[in-house]
């Protein structure tokens, strides 16, 4: 393949859809759910995507990618014959199964539109569902690579007629090990069809990925590989230790808008969403030990605003793509810059403005600053308190304390041994004290410091089938950005 070129081309800010070169029918579709304007990155490539060009596209998460490349798919295949049993033609490639889910709800819309089917494959659930929409012919698949490699072996799908194909988030593709299935997936498409390879970076092996697999693609950076939403605002709160941050945390996790706290550990991550939810601020969890049944519940209820708040582990720092993030929570510190910018990526999405807090201890700040350069971030420590002025002008007015859902026969597990000064009982939410009286504990003595590893598309499920056929697909995460 040759070398990447530059595009010199520039896009006036006011130009639309239709200007770009937009089928009128998508056209339609986009200004129906609200999308009048391109993003940048969507203005910048749309041109080439649409002629039938390369596109190396570099640009943030957050940033409009995925319409970016599903326009000029679906456009292409619109033109095109009906698919064959088992031989989609246009493919696209996502890191985790929540990131797939939510490219399809963004997809399916256009497609149907023009007559088209999309179906979604991820692996830790039943394959049958997937299978059955394949049999019966799609048109556009959206897969996680190692499920789709299952299938492939299984020869349940072949990709000999695949006339487009995207690689979104390559960079994360490549921190989870995935590149070599991808290599693979990608050999097994004509050599002569469109590639679209979108990635913040191109370093683990991206690059090798652009030069093997992409003819003469046009690179088009919307920004810096490290650069931040300039409408988000990072902070960097010093406490004095584990007392300390347990008030701290729960007066983050206050506030009336949707917010994301990020763990190091599943176990702390559960551990922490339900002592929120039983002092009153309704939270769910989200990690790798969740069925996709309860992934869906519970992204569900982030997303409509039953709960307002999300513990996460970082199987979720590039999955979930939901809009109105107000504020973003590194409970424990992430243990490399990429990490920090993807969390951080949760928040001032679409042009929003959004803040960022990381707790840090004492002895964390040398690792803590060499963090910060990494990730060319600005930010002076300030020491604080769950009472502090700086934390209240941050949370604003605390939302309203909900009971926690009652548990029926259930023994109450509180009581006490006779003689302890402490009852059991009902238990009533209460609000965080500058002391630390939070039910918020942190990492214990005996706990494992092990965290969650790259646990992306193969979780322990049992029943859902989330893939869908192939005209329907899952719209649990449909308030997640279209952009």
């Amino acid at each position: 393949m040759t070398p990447v070129s530059n595009s010199t081309a520039t896009t006036p800010d006011t130009a639309s859809f239709a200007a770009l070169g937009v089928p009128p029918r998508l056209v339609k579709v986009l200004t129906a759910g609200g999308i009048t304007a391109p993003f940048p990155i969507q203005a910048d490539t749309l041109p080439d995507s649409l002629s039938g060009r390369d596109v190396l596209g570099r640009g943030k998460t957050g940033s409009g990618k995925t319409l970016a490349f599903a326009i000029p798919m679906v456009a292409r295949l619109a033109e095109g014959t009906t698919a064959g049993a088992g031989r989609p033609r246009g493919l696209i490639l996502a890191p985790t199964r929540e990131l797939a889910t939510q490219i399809t709800a963004v997809v399916q819309p256009m497609a149907a539109a023009l007559g088209l089917t999309v179906t979604t494959i991820f692996g830790g659930v039943p394959q049958g569902r997937q299978a059955s929409a394949l049999r019966g012919g799609v048109d556009i698949v959206v897969a996680c690579p190692g499920r789709l490699e299952d299938l492939m072996r299984q020869r349940l799908v072949r990709l000999d007629r695949v006339e487009i194909s995207v690689l979104d988030e390559a960079d994360h593709m490549a921190d989870l090990g995935f590149l070599p299935g991808v290599t693979r997936i990608l050999t097994a498409t004509p050599t002569g069809g469109q590639r679209l390879l979108f990635s913040a970076t191109l370093d683990n092996g991206v690059d090798k990925l652009v030069k093997r697999f992409l003819d003469q693609p046009v690179m088009h950076s919307v920004d810096e590989a490290t650069s931040h939403v300039s409408a988000m605002t990072h902070h960097i709160f010093e406490v004095s230790g584990q007392d300390s941050k347990k008030g701290v945390v729960f007066a983050l996790a206050s506030g009336r808008g949707r917010r994301i706290l990020f763990m190091r550990t599943k176990h702390q991550a559960r551990k922490l969403a339900k002592q929120l939810t039983d002092a009153g601020i309704p939270s769910v969890d989200l990690h790798g030990n969740l069925s996709q049944g309860a992934r869906d519940r519970n992204l569900l209820a982030f997303s409509s605003g039953k709960a307002r708040v999300l513990v996460a582990t970082d199987v979720a720092a590039r999955g979930v793509h939901v809009d109105d993030v107000e504020l973003v929570v590194h409970v424990d510190p992430p243990t490399e810059h990429k990490a920090y910018l993807h969390r951080s990526g949760r928040t001032a999405r679409a042009g929003s403005a959004g803040d960022v807090v990381t707790l840090t201890l004492p002895e964390q700040r040398r690792d803590m600053s060499q963090l910060l350069r990494k990730a060319a971030i600005k930010a002076t420590p300030i020491k604080v308190t769950s009472d502090s002025e700086q934390l209240k002008a941050l949370v604003g007015e605390p939302a309203d304390l909900v009971a926690p859902p009652a548990v029926s026969n259930v023994p109450n597990r509180t009581a006490k041994a006779p003689g302890s000064s402490r009852s059991g009982g009902s238990r009533r939410p209460a609000r965080p004290t500058a002391n630390g009286s939070a039910p918020y504990e942190g990492r214990g003595r005996g706990q494992s410091a092990r965290s969650e590893g790259g646990r992306a598309e193969n979780g322990r499920s049992r029943g859902h089938t989330g893939g869908g056929g192939s005209r329907r697909t899952s719209t649990t995460s449909r308030t997640g950005s279209a952009r």
